[in-house]
């Protein structure tokens, strides 16, 4: 197992403005069996994600794979490409506009590509890594045998698109940028029960409210190891997904594809949330692409896909029992 960072470099590119782009290098982490030995799991990381899901020491899918994990590195290869611009391996994007949700997922299939990968076991991604895995299958749609979106969606919904204009709003604008946009985010990764549970109207013993202190070490956590360009950039993905774009409908976007269609939702989810996978589930069906449709119940919210681990691995273990 080589879970150090890797590159490897898209000489050319276009993108979905058509414009071209030249030695995109992308960074990479595999975990588990050697390449091309065991049946091959990509994961797509969230938005303020990276490459690193599987470290046992920090990895943050740790609890999810990983050894004798329900997505056991013992019997899968399991890779995860940083997308570009999210500054894990130090490169950012001028412009936060040039790459899409779609070109995100083509510049990590050309890679693979080079990596002489012909097909995906499984793809999994959570929130913006659910949106990116959609693009990817909906491109090649018989490149990944299970599609797993997890608290996420094939298109990025009105309220999503309105969130992330108003962070970009915060970015560009507040005096301490990452942290207030984080703290503004967490308000809607989470839920009033959540936070009413979490809490209880506490204070610190400075006699500050515990939610304020908490929402305030989150945005300084996260202004600690991220950098302005790289949340605008992951922002303005997030509201990009829409597999419809490159097809002329629905339907010729789904029908041709052949993968098995699971989709996790989570019953208290205000950011992608569970309506919009049912109704999915009943398009599929129209169309007859295989698919189920699983549900996590949490007070959490949307970040339940990063807490309720033990939900999550009961719903995903009947698909990756292999030995």
């Amino acid at each position: 197992m080589n879970n150090t960072l890797q590159f490897v470099t898209i000489q050319k590119f276009e993108n979905h403005r058509q414009q071209n782009f030249e030695n995109i290098k992308l960074s990479y982490q595999v975990f588990g069996a050697q390449l091309h030995s065991a049946p091959i799991i990509l994961v797509h990381h969230a938005l303020t994600g990276n490459s690193n899901v599987a470290h046992p020491d920090n990895g943050w899918w740790k609890d999810l794979i990983g050894k004798n994990k329900v997505i056991n590195t013992d019997h899968f290869t399991v890779i995860a490409f940083n997308i570009y611009g999210n500054g894990y391996d130090k490169t950012l994007q001028n412009d936060h506009t040039v790459f899409n949700a779609f070109d995100i997922a083509e510049l990590q299939f050309l890679a693979m590509t080079q990596m002489e990968i012909t097909q995906l076991y499984a793809t999994i991604g959570g929130s913006i890594g659910g949106g990116i895995a959609w693009e990817m299958a909906i491109a090649h749609p018989d490149f990944i045998q299970y599609l797993i979106p997890i608290a996420s969606a094939w298109k990025s919904s009105d309220w999503i698109v309105g969130q992330t204009a108003v962070q970009d709003s915060i970015l560009q604008h507040s005096s301490q940028p990452l942290e207030d946009a984080r703290m503004m985010a967490m308000l809607f990764y989470r839920t009033p029960v959540s936070f009413d549970s979490k809490f209880s109207h506490k204070k610190t013993r400075q006699n500050i409210p515990m939610v304020n202190d908490w929402l305030h070490f989150h945005g300084k956590s996260l202004a600690n190891r991220f950098q302005v360009q790289a949340y605008r950039t992951m922002n303005y993905i997030l509201s990009t997904i829409d597999i419809s774009k490159q097809k002329d409908s629905i339907k010729a976007a789904l029908q041709p594809l052949q993968s098995h269609v699971i989709q996790i939702a989570i019953d208290t989810d205000i950011y992608f949330h569970k309506e919009t996978n049912l109704n999915t589930k009943k398009t599929l069906n129209q169309f007859n692409v295989t698919n189920s449709y699983h549900e996590i119940q949490s007070i959490h919210g949307h970040d339940a896909f990063l807490i309720e681990y033990d939900q999550l691995s009961q719903i995903l273990k009947p698909y990756f029992s292999i030995s």
